[in-house]
């Protein structure tokens, strides 16, 4: 059966973290051929219950471990009676060790292994073993062009631990990866299966510890946890005698001319994910929108920024940044921001001119950056963001000292200590106009309710792509607003209100 996303490890590791392991196994007396055989088992068993139907397979060997794997996937499928072809990509008798010996066990079963040449026909399902977890930089030929010819097979594709091309480390596809309807992964997940574009090469994600002990793998160093339902921060419980007061104070700041919307939403979202009082700092032609959409929340309408520490005085969370612009007004406001002592979160445009550097952050708070605004803040570009998410998080917190929401297919979360969380929920109907305001006023309200800059950051992104996942079963055309009142059911659902 297919596995969901909570009921798989919570630990990521980095390709070298995962060797370290697959070491330890080995000199705690499992051998590396016998992990290569409980490999090849479990890829059969997930074989055979994605493609009942089948009875035949093409191997895609290359010349490491992961070939290995392959090859004892060919033996036990000649064994069951299945037609079996091994491809071999690069000379078979280059390997060594137990991709070696798997390799010999191959052949002696019976399994016809032939050189790939361009014109080598592809058949039934295709088992990509040909490049593994060490693969550090661009595929080379002839390897790039065996992926570009399954890619374009149109077959049915079954990855051994991770799509060939595919970096375990951080998702980038290296010049070119096979795109793959199932992953079969071993012994540790891997953090690249799980952001950058690893989605669109992975399909389903099954994984396989070959049994290996708790144990020996509890003390093992990893480089992030994933998100789930067993790790999220828990809002705490609210006594009877509760008052508003109580309840953290959230002001958002922005929505210049034309700008409006993206203000409302994140004043919107903070008001429903409860906190106490909400206050909306704008541009006096939105007062009359403000308070007919929002009667609760006290809108204010501002022209200086000292207006805004006024009112800003009382607030115990500032969000900055929605709709504010780039404009005289806005980078009037955001000055007064950064000399506020209030936690923060910033966001949109108070992310685009804090990369101008014309103010600094107030360290401590949240920034919840899309790639691109990640790339500018970094002096990077998208491109080079996206190649490795996991460092440009890790980045943007230590040099902004505040905890980083870096957005995206697997979103992550870091602090300035290189701590990093990554959510793998959400829905690509989640892809439109004003997500972020809502998820920038949600992490406000958690944090005015007490929550850590951390602990705020992590529940809120988890919230917000469940409530997106939720909504997605209605279709596309979601509506930012739509959010909200989802995320007030799952918090409902995931903390109780009163102690």
């Amino acid at each position: 059966m297919p596995q969901s996303p909570d009921n798989l490890p919570l630990a990521l590791y980095s390709a070298a973290q995962v060797r370290e392991l697959d070491a330890r196994l080995i000199a705690a007396g499992t051998s590396g051929f016998e992990l290569m055989s409980r490999a090849a088992h479990a890829c059969w068993r997930a074989l055979r219950r994605r493609w009942p139907d089948a009875s035949e397979i093409t191997v895609l060997a290359g010349r490491g471990n992961n070939a290995g794997d392959g090859y004892l996937v060919a033996a036990l499928a000649l064994r069951a009676g299945w037609r079996v072809r091994v491809l071999a990509v690069g000379d078979p008798a280059q390997l060594q060790g137990d991709a070696a010996s798997a390799r010999d066990e191959a052949l002696a079963a019976g399994v016809a292994v032939t050189p790939w040449r361009e014109q080598a026909e592809l058949q039934g399902v295709v088992v990509d073993a040909l490049l593994g977890t060490g693969l550090a930089g661009d595929v080379r030929e002839p390897y790039a062009q065996a992926i570009r010819q399954l890619n374009a097979s149109g077959l049915p594709v079954l990855a051994v631990d991770i799509p060939s091309g595919l970096s375990a480390d951080n998702g980038q596809v290296l010049g070119v990866a096979v795109q793959a309807e199932l992953t079969v992964t071993f012994i540790a997940l891997k953090l690249g299966l799980f952001t950058g574009v690893a989605a669109d090469f992975i399909g389903e994600l099954l994984f396989d510890d070959l049994q290996a002990e708790a144990g020996q793998v509890a003390g093992q160093a990893f480089s992030a946890q994933r998100l789930a339902l067993a790790n999220v921060p828990r809002m705490p419980g609210r006594p009877r005698t509760v008052h508003k007061g109580q309840l953290g104070h959230v002001l958002v700041v922005g929505g210049d001319r034309g700008l409006a919307g993206a203000a409302l939403l994140s004043a919107q979202s903070a008001l429903r994910a409860g906190a106490g009082l909400v206050s909306l700092a704008t541009r006096a032609e939105h007062l009359a929108a403000a308070q007919a959409r929002l009667p609760e929340v006290m809108s204010a309408a501002l022209a200086s920024s000292n207006q805004l520490l006024a009112l800003g005085a009382h607030a115990s969370v500032w969000v900055v940044g929605p709709g504010l612009g780039q404009q005289a007004w806005g980078r009037s406001l955001l000055s007064a921001a950064a000399i506020s002592d209030a936690p923060q979160v910033w966001d949109a445009d108070a992310l685009n001119l804090l990369a101008l550097g014309a103010v600094q952050m107030p360290q401590g708070g949240v920034i919840t950056p899309h790639p691109g605004e990640a790339g500018r803040l970094l002096g990077i570009s998208t491109a080079q963001v996206q190649a490795d998410r996991p460092a440009a998080a890790r980045a943007l917190a230590k040099r902004y000292g505040v905890v980083c929401v870096l957005k995206g297919a697997g979103s992550l979360i870091a602090d300035p200590e290189g701590a990093l969380l990554l959510c793998d929920r959400g829905h690509p109907a989640m892809a439109g106009a004003g997500l972020g305001d809502v998820l920038a006023g949600l992490i406000g309200a958690l944090m005015a309710q007490g929550l850590t800059a951390m602990a705020a950051a992590s529940l809120g992104v988890w919230l917000h792509a469940r409530a997106g996942e939720r909504l997605a079963e209605q279709g596309v055309g979601l509506a930012a607003s739509d959010l909200c009142a989802a995320i007030r059911q799952l918090l409902r659902e995931h903390s109780v209100c009163l102690n």
